[in-house]
């Protein structure tokens, strides 16, 4: 037990190294149950040895998310290969230049700014559910979704070349960050392997695509898009982003988001699908709110069934399982001593099943976020979109493009699943690893 900070032992010279191999998350909550609120985990042969801190009281988790800057930083393995993936945009970014950064690109998502884009969104989902048949996978259907939909934000009328490069480009270059970001051994980037050479090649080609439509956003093409925004973005002091950094915020928020909502859309429906119960209150209250036309932006404060259907999807199967800091300085997290030095994580999927705040963790229950049961908690018992002052900037794009998507779907089909599973997997997103099947049956709307 170094520094006081108990862990499991795992097994000779190789510690947790299996355990983290075949379910990261199934350790930790193993962990949490045998040793309490702030774990250390080691693996590997000396050498190649990772070892990590993982805390999953939401105190502690408030400790590491809006503790001093200076005491957490985004400084780790995995955020160098976002930054050498992806560019130095709001995900990365730290300090001075994150503050700056945060100050250009906010106005782009405030929820005014944001409710601009929802009959974009709307008309997207309707396109949609009209293609489908009697049978789909959510899955796909729903990362499709909301890759067409954050491109058409992005570029506008240059989102069919974009979504055709994205599509292509994206997988490879995302998964080459995956791998290399949890590596315990890896090889200099400019080594010309397979792996190298063909995520070199993608991000290339995705560094073009936005090089090109900046470039002509900056030139003046007058598109109201997102990226036209950032563009034309400034501070009150007449600073802008440089195209450059307008490419990163681009490249990242196609990284954050479209993976992301995909999950949580996945994961609402399929969850309403095999609770008809819950599907039918959703159900009645947007035929009450919204009645014969399509969802607006406005309909989302009486859409309150949808909203707490979606937070307990988050809850159970957030998109984000796992995200860490390094801390420069010695700390103590929930009373415990944690090194200068160290990897620490906060896992959601933990924390929003500790039992201490959540009754009955596995269940379902949307009910959980009603006013009076959501103000009875922990603030960091639920973060989703992480917190503090390095919270998720497109919060309320997510909420909003999820919430009209259940709207629409569940007022034109009526759901049924197809077995119970939802088979999902560690990773820098939750992983979908299985087909989600789901019966379709239309709706007769009057």
């Amino acid at each position: 037990m170094p520094n006081g900070v108990p862990g499991p032992d795992g097994l000779p010279v190789v510690g947790s190294l299996l355990g983290m191999r075949r379910d990261v998350l199934g350790l930790l909550e193993a962990a949490r149950r045998a040793h309490g609120d702030v774990v250390r985990v080691w693996a590997g042969p000396p050498g190649l040895r990772t070892v990590f801190y993982a805390v999953f009281s939401p105190e502690g988790v408030r400790q590491v998310l809006s503790g001093r800057a200076a005491d957490f930083r985004k400084d780790n393995q995995f955020y160098d290969e976002v930054r050498a993936s992806f560019g130095n945009g709001l995900l990365t970014s730290q300090d001075a230049d994150h503050v700056r950064q945060r100050r250009l690109v906010q106005p782009v998502f405030t929820p005014r700014a944001v409710d601009g884009h929802a009959e974009r969104m709307v008309r997207e989902v309707r396109s949609t559910v009209a293609r489908w048949g009697d049978e789909i996978d959510l899955g796909p259907e729903m990362t499709g979704l909301t890759l067409r939909v954050v491109t058409q934000v992005l570029f506008g009328a240059d989102a069919s070349d974009a979504e055709h490069v994205v599509r292509r480009c994206f997988p490879v270059v995302n998964a080459h960050l995956l791998r290399r970001g949890f590596a315990p051994l890896r090889t200099p980037r400019h080594w010309p392997t397979p792996a190298n050479r063909r995520a070199a090649a993608a991000r290339a080609e995705l560094y073009a695509l936005c090089d090109r439509i900046v470039a002509a956003r900056r030139a003046g093409d007058g598109e109201d898009d997102l990226l036209g925004r950032l563009v034309r973005a400034r501070d009150e002091r007449g600073d802008r982003l440089s195209a450059e950094e307008v490419r990163d915020q681009v490249l990242i928020l196609l990284l954050a988001g479209h993976e992301t909502t995909a999950t949580s859309l996945t994961c609402a429906l399929h969850l309403l699908a095999t609770h008809p119960e819950v599907q039918e209150r959703v159900r009645e209250e947007v035929d009450r709110v919204v009645g014969a036309r399509e969802p607006r932006a406005s309909d989302l404060p009486e859409l309150r069934c949808t909203a707490r259907v979606l937070k307990e999807a988050m809850r159970l199967y957030p998109a984000i399982p796992m995200t860490g800091r390094r801390c420069h300085e010695d700390v103590e997290l929930n009373g415990l001593h944690v090194p200068a030095g160290s990897d620490v994580f906060v896992s959601p999927w933990i924390t929003h099943r500790h039992p201490e705040h959540w009754e009955a963790p596995e269940v379902f229950d949307p009910d959980r976020f009603l006013p009076e049961n959501e103000a009875a908690r922990p603030r960091y018992a639920w973060l989703p979109f992480g917190g503090g002052p390095r919270a998720c900037i497109g919060q309320h794009f997510s909420l909003l493009e999820a919430a009209l998507a259940l709207a629409v779907v569940v007022r034109h089909r009526e759901l049924s699943a197809v077995g119970d599973g939802l088979p999902v997997a560690f990773g820098a997103t939750l992983q979908i690893t299985g087909p989600v099947r789901c019966r379709l049956r239309r709706r007769a709307l009057s």
